[in-house]
């Protein structure tokens, strides 16, 4: 009996291993760390749990730049995941990457309903036909952050309109006289004060509908409404109204701990301010100058997106559209929009999420939302398509922290950071032939 017993519980550990073995492996390789780390395991143990065909294994690489590097040299030894995420940055990069990517519309097949997904999100990752090339993840815009007890002590109304640049001009001084040591602080420098601020006033960042139309574009940042933009910020900077921390998110700490009174981040941000801030904060659509646009435009995003990698069997690949699928369906995009402050990346998501009450709870969690999607976008307003983009960033804040420092003027930082930047350019052109 013991011997029977033994054999039946053999059988069904065999039975169980091998109904293991029948699932395809999904490899998913990310850039996340801490809080969203933890999310992104979350959503990837409820798909696994949800069916019995596939397992995704998902795999921290490091930050953005490492996860596509990572990507990139597994591709060329043969070893590539299934889905990699990429920064938006990166995105010509994996366009340019002849053989190494599987368009999202591919893989998804016939049925794929592309207009689903939000225009000015999905915008980015898309062909010139319109067919989506990844499948957008994490995606955000910049909003302007506030501090009304910051605002209140300095005798200033913290219901004051703050939609135009000019009235935040005048909230600054006011802050200032007050004895404020942090009137302003920003986080992502060129995303938000070249890159969304093109887009936001529908002045070209760079030529040929910013890259979208070929990779021959030019840089265009140093026309009259960024360098009046810059140059005013410039002149905060001198007076003490603008305090610069860093060119990553090094002021989020700053606002977070109650010393800056108006903060310019991603929407993204709410989270940890949430969680940290002692003081009632709010947040407010991205200002806009009143001298250069009658009213804004669009923003655009940042984030990442996910591309899948070619060099996959059928059976992979189906397993991806199923991932890509549960990952856009409205539960779990609603979750994932309101756990993070990232965009949902369709309608659905966003109505469901207002339909739960999430936004009458959270005021003010819906302005990126609205601020993305009350305009179709425009060829200036649909997002960047520039090789080597991730280093011309990198020249562009060499530049602005110039300005801050009182070392160049506005032109002539602009200036400089477009000659650089269009060499990188012409380079990355020559080599994507």
């Amino acid at each position: 009996m013991k011997h029977t017993i033994s054999i039946l519980a053999a059988s069904a550990v065999l039975g169980s291993s091998q109904a293991a073995m029948a699932q395809t492996e999904i490899e998913f390789w990310h850039a996340f760390t801490g809080r969203l780390g933890e999310l992104v395991a979350e959503q990837v143990e409820t798909f696994n749990g949800s069916q019995s065909d596939y397992t995704v294994v998902a795999t921290h690489k490091g930050n953005y730049s490492e996860t596509l590097n990572a990507g990139i040299a597994a591709f060329r030894a043969g070893e590539q995941p299934d889905i990699l995420m990429v920064f938006e940055v990166g995105t010509a990069t994996m366009m340019a990457a002849k053989g190494a990517i599987k368009p999202v519309y591919e893989v998804m097949g016939d049925g794929f309903d592309q207009s689903k997904y939000i225009g000015s999100v999905k915008g980015y990752y898309t062909s010139p036909d319109g067919d989506m090339l990844s499948l957008p993840f994490n995606s955000s815009t910049p909003v302007l952050w506030v501090n009304r007890d910051k605002l209140e002590e300095a005798g200033i109304d913290p219901d004051t309109d703050l939609s135009t640049w000019e009235q935040v001009g005048d909230v600054l001084d006011q802050l200032k006289d007050a004895g404020v040591g942090c009137p302003m602080t920003t986080a992502w420098q060129s995303w938000i004060h070249l890159e969304n601020f093109s887009a936001y006033h529908d002045v070209p960042f760079a030529t040929k509908s910013n890259g979208f139309d070929g990779n021959d574009t030019e840089l265009a940042f140093n026309s009259a409404a960024q360098v009046a933009h810059i140059g005013a910020m410039g002149d905060w900077a001198k007076d003490g109204k603008f305090i610069y921390a860093g060119r990553r998110n090094e002021g989020g700490a700053n606002f977070r701990a109650g010393e800056c009174a108006l903060f310019t981040e991603s929407s993204a941000g709410y989270a940890g301010i949430k969680a940290e801030a002692e003081f009632d904060f709010e947040v407010r659509p991205l200002p806009y100058w009143s001298a250069v646009a009658s009213e804004p435009q669009n923003t655009i995003i940042g984030g990442a997106s996910l591309w899948v990698m070619e060099g996959q069997t059928d059976e992979e690949y189906a397993g991806v559209a199923a991932f890509l699928d549960f990952l856009s369906s409205p539960e779990i995009q609603a979750k994932w929009h309101q756990d993070t402050g990232y965009l949902p990346i369709t309608s659905e998501a966003g109505d469901l999420t207002r339909s739960q009450g999430f936004y009458d709870a959270n005021p003010g969690t819906d302005i990126a939302v609205i601020q993305m999607t009350a305009k179709e976008p425009t060829s200036n307003s649909k997002g960047l398509r520039l090789g080597s983009f991730d280093q011309i960033r990198g020249i562009i804040d060499e530049e602005l922290e110039a300005v801050w420092a009182g070392d160049k003027d506005a032109q002539t930082a602009l200036d400089s950071a477009v000659e650089r930047g269009n060499a990188l350019l012409r380079r990355f052109e020559q080599a994507s032939r």
